[in-house]
């Protein structure tokens, strides 16, 4: 069925990022999994070139340009090349750290750290998972106490977090802390902890499975000193904050899900007909049809959510339930469609040369991060219940 989603303005916008990322990334991004980290000035270069920031306002340095259909394109062309290191950094950034941003800071925060992070300056990263603590947010334990009595006091921070996203890179980190522990889910807070605020350091950069590119690691806070003016948002409210927030960062796991599976998908189509065994093509067998077709069908069934996805987010009325929903099915469903990809490659397939190599090894956290497959399906279970109560 014809896609409807674009209009001409997306598609030229999709002509800019391809000589972007011809430019930009495709030459480099194979030595950047190899260094086990990103070039910092590609991100200059994409905000210069208009494919990062673009939801900053004007006055801020970025477009003003809320529409997610153009993040949804940067998402399909960073899928065509395989460079999904820097795709996951890029939506860390443009898809999360930047909504924060945005929402939660004053005017002189929008200063100090928006309009630099809007021409790519300054890299961002949020800190919520600790070791002890993955999906379950109450029971993060990295504290937040005033050094003295007033609202001007500086926080003293202490704890740790790990499986950071850019916790090597990052200029500044989102760190969710508990502020007051005897206010159950309205004792917890967001402070912006900067990269040389003192008792603050970096762990080990973790060796990761796959996304080599994209630098994680742990965070240690011991009597970190932090200015009062590093606070975002409200004190108390840092849950809250949070969980606003999912539903954008699950909308870039559903976009990032979606575009990279059918770009291993259209890669695989492409060599079952190339490749030949027994004197024809791979692709002419009938059990590799029945496998061409029924993960295209599936594939196109999924667009159509991701499409509503998108239009329901521009809207304003992306609900967590619906995130939810659509986070674990299209993650999901690109681990298994990469998985039989892999089979159609038969060896070659296991081969790290081949995109789809790639393309398994970096699929495998998508069904982990951002909210696990049976987190989801909790939360949507909640819902269910709630709405069917008599």
């Amino acid at each position: 069925m014809r896609r409807t989603l674009y209009t001409d303005d997306h598609e030229q916008y999709r002509d800019t990022v391809r000589e972007f990322l011809g430019r930009e990334v495709e030459p480099h991004f194979l030595q950047w999994e190899a260094d086990a980290l990103i070039d910092r000035k590609v991100f200059r270069a994409a905000a210069e070139q208009g494919v990062y920031a673009l939801a900053v306002p004007e006055r801020h340095g970025g477009a003003g340009e809320t529409d997610y259909r153009f993040r949804l394109v940067v998402n399909e062309e960073i899928a065509r090349i395989g460079a999904t290191s820097f795709g996951m950094t890029l939506a860390l950034q443009d898809d999360l750290v930047v909504a924060y941003l945005l929402d939660l800071t004053s005017e002189e925060q929008k200063q100090r750290w928006l309009e630099p992070f809007a021409k790519g300056e300054l890299l961002g990263a949020v800190a919520m998972t600790e070791p002890g603590t993955g999906s379950d947010l109450q029971g993060i334990r990295t504290t937040a106490r005033r050094a003295c009595d007033g609202p001007d006091a500086d926080w003293i921070v202490n704890g740790s977090k790990t499986f950071i996203s850019s916790a090597m890179s990052a200029d500044f980190v989102i760190t969710a802390v508990r502020t007051d522990p005897e206010a159950g889910s309205r004792g917890f807070s967001l402070l912006v902890i900067e990269r040389d605020t003192p008792g603050f350091t970096t762990g080990r950069k973790l060796a990761k499975v796959g996304l080599h590119a994209q630098d994680t690691g742990e965070l240690f806070f011991a009597d970190a000193r932090v200015p009062a003016a590093n606070l975002i948002g409200t004190a108390g409210h840092g849950l809250m904050h949070l969980m606003s927030h999912l539903p954008q960062e699950r909308l870039g796991l559903i976009a990032s899900g979606y575009t990279a599976a059918r770009a291993v998908y259209q890669n695989t189509a492409r060599y079952c007909f190339e490749r030949k065994a027994f004197g024809q093509a791979i692709g002419d067998f009938q059990n590799t049809r029945f496998v061409l077709a029924e993960i295209e069908t599936e594939l196109d069934v999924a667009e159509a959510f991701v499409d509503k996805s998108v239009l329901a987010f521009n809207a304003g009325e992306l609900t967590p339930t619906d995130a939810a929903k659509g986070k674990w099915y299209i993650t999901e469903l690109q681990k298994r469609v990469v998985d039989r990809c892999v089979q159609l490659h038969g060896g070659y397939g296991y081969m790290l040369e081949y995109p789809v190599a790639r393309a398994y090894v970096d699929s495998r956290i998508q069904t982990i991060y951002g909210g696990t497959t049976e987190i989801m399906k909790e939360l949507i279970g909640r819902d269910i219940a709630k709405r069917n109560q008599p």
